[in-house]
């Protein structure tokens, strides 16, 4: 049979690059790769993998890539494997190169929307491990708008040492600890050794983990496909299916578009404040709304978290990890809770092509998801008799914050803490002075011009946050910042202080001594001074020079528009206000 007589769907973007005797050489590059009639003739499906062994998040992805080809191939698609980067945050963390991290969300973004429209891919299965894959690779589904299928690469498992499970949260806590003298350097070694047994994304509800979930409430990604563990057959599995479900929607035509919605987002923050998800979901959810046009102010975080319980007990700010929670049904056990509680839209669509509320009474059905009644874990709590009655994500605005600041409540939700501000330029110098013994009770560690433009880069700083608590000062120092944290921090550390001090915001008009007023129950992040007092402080100010004059960061750092809006680089996508 000749390719005239196998024509694709002429509607399709490959039908570009395969119908007609003008496409030949087309063609013939594809046979060069194995491709035949059967392949030619079929959707063309782009299965975006961003493996690497920079990263224990990603050294796996090859074979979950290889699962979803499989999927593709079993419903009668064409696979077209392609690769982007990734960043490993934690190995990252702490040093100049966490600026790449964020950046690198922009250039996965970028180069799979590339590639999808360079090569008229007809539908993709994104494929996502280390944290900033998770929201690059659905930025680009987004911005494609081809039928798309999200898929985690799944989490590791813990560790274990001295008879207790450990993440690599306890390796970072343990470096502060032994700097005050708490933990010796053999204990630390014998924890580094054993706190990261094999492949998978960190194992708390931690960045990857909390965007892996919310991928499912978006409607992206399968429910019940961000639980199972990296290593474990089950992965594959939901890899299989997410190939298969591609062709599904090439067929019904079911793309972001006509998934995403306003609720759709409304109940991705309600999860993200229900099971106490990263600050980076914040940032993440405003950029996700920001590609698909729609509208989301940061305040609604806080609107949502007054309404919605935090019901789960999850690392960082409780003991359970990803795999507890999949070990009694995952996600769709704390979704189910939210809906029959009214705190989610149930008609929100899914890309199986049911809504949110048909979708967990089919896994419910199909014996995936075990009564409510006969599911007994410690670590989640009915929403009626929740851990706290508000959720996990606070929204702090003030004369200090006018753009808003993003916290999560680890520890109670009362806290209130006033004291003198210490002032740091970057995030060495401050991890230089808490190290060295020099925190007091009552300081406020305020770090400073590592926004998205600052940094640029907008740094994650678990490091520091984790050295403060691991010299046992969780609950009497508080740190404020214009760039970010992990989803691993814990305690009273205020991150995406908007706007930031590189543009003129307050955070860069503080000096050593002001006194700073953090106040949870009121939202409020503040400094004791007049607006003349700022006013003539900001008269005064001048704008540090860029830290890069060429290169990739000099491109995206002059590129990135505020944390309150996300941090977007695409001039397409809201921007400032």
């Amino acid at each position: 049979m000749s390719q005239q007589d196998r024509r694709k769907d002429p509607d399709l973007p490959s039908s570009e690059v395969t119908e007609g005797t003008e496409r030949a050489p087309h063609r013939a590059m594809f046979r060069a790769m194995g491709y035949d009639d059967d392949d030619l003739s079929a959707p063309m499906v782009g299965v975006a993998n961003p493996a690497a062994d920079i990263t224990p998040c990603n050294v796996h992805l090859d074979d979950v890539a290889d699962a979803a080809i499989e999927g593709v191939e079993s419903a009668e698609g064409m696979p077209i494997e392609f690769g982007t980067i990734t960043i490993s945050d934690a190995i990252s963390m702490g040093t100049e190169g966490m600026k790449a991290s964020l950046i690198s969300r922009e250039v996965i973004a970028d180069s799979v929307e590339l590639v999808a429209f360079g090569e008229r891919m007809d539908a993709l299965v994104t494929v996502a491990g280390c944290d900033k894959n998770l929201p690059g690779m659905m930025m680009a589904a987004i911005r494609t708008d081809l039928p798309s299928v999200f898929l985690y690469g799944g989490s590791i498992m813990p560790g274990e040492h001295d008879g207790r499970e450990v993440t690599i949260q306890n390796v970072f806590e343990g470096v502060g600890a032994v700097a005050s003298g708490d933990m010796s350097e053999d204990e630390l070694d014998d924890l580094e050794r054993h706190a990261c047994p094999g492949a998978g994304s960190c194992g708390g509800m931690f960045t990857a983990n909390t965007m892996a979930s919310i991928s499912e409430v978006l409607g992206l990604a399968p429910l019940g496909s961000a639980s199972p563990p990296a290593e474990d057959e089950s992965r594959y599995a939901v890899a299989r299916e997410a190939g298969e479900l591609a062709l599904e929607a090439v067929r019904e035509d079911r793309t972001p578009s006509s998934i995403l919605s306003k609720e759709s987002f409304e109940n991705a923050i309600a999860l993200q404040v229900a099971v106490g998800g990263s600050t980076n979901g914040v940032l993440h959810l405003l950029a996700l709304a920001a590609e698909a046009g729609i509208d989301l102010s940061i305040e609604e975080f806080d609107d949502i978290s007054h309404r919605t319980p935090k019901i789960a007990n999850l690392q960082p700010g409780g003991t359970r990890v990803m795999n507890d929670l999949h070990e009694i049904g995952g996600v769709p056990v704390v979704l189910r809770r939210l809906l029959d509680a009214g705190l989610l839209h149930g008609d929100a669509e899914t890309i199986t092509g049911r809504t949110l509320a048909e979708e967990i009474e089919h896994l419910e059905e199909t014996g995936q998801l075990p009564p409510d009644e006969e599911i007994e874990a410690d670590f989640l709590s009915p929403v009626d008799d929740p851990i706290h009655e508000e959720g996990a994500i606070k929204i702090l605005t003030g004369n200090l914050a006018p753009d808003g600041s993003v916290l999560k409540v680890t520890g109670e939700d009362n806290f209130h803490h006033h004291g003198p501000a210490r002032i740091f330029e970057d995030e060495e110098t401050a991890m230089a002075y808490v190290q060295e013994g020099n925190l007091e009770s009552g300081d406020v560690l305020v770090i400073r011009n590592e926004g998205p433009q600052g940094g640029p880069g907008m740094r994650e700083m678990l490091g520091v946050t984790a050295a403060v608590v691991g010299q046992g000062h969780e609950d009497d120092v508080a740190l404020l910042t214009d760039g970010r944290f992990s989803g691993a921090t814990r305690g009273p550390m205020i991150g995406h202080v908007a706007p930031e001090a590189f543009v003129g915001g307050p955070i860069g008009l503080l000096e050593d001594g002001d006194e700073i007023t953090v106040d949870i129950p009121n939202r409020e992040l503040s400094v004791d001074l007049s607006d003349e007092e700022l006013d003539a402080r900001r008269e005064a100010w001048e704008r540090p020079d860029p830290n890069y004059a060429s290169g990739v960061l000099a491109k995206y750092g002059a590129t990135f528009g505020s944390a309150a809006n996300g941090a977007v680089t695409n001039p397409g996508a809201k921007r400032d206000d």
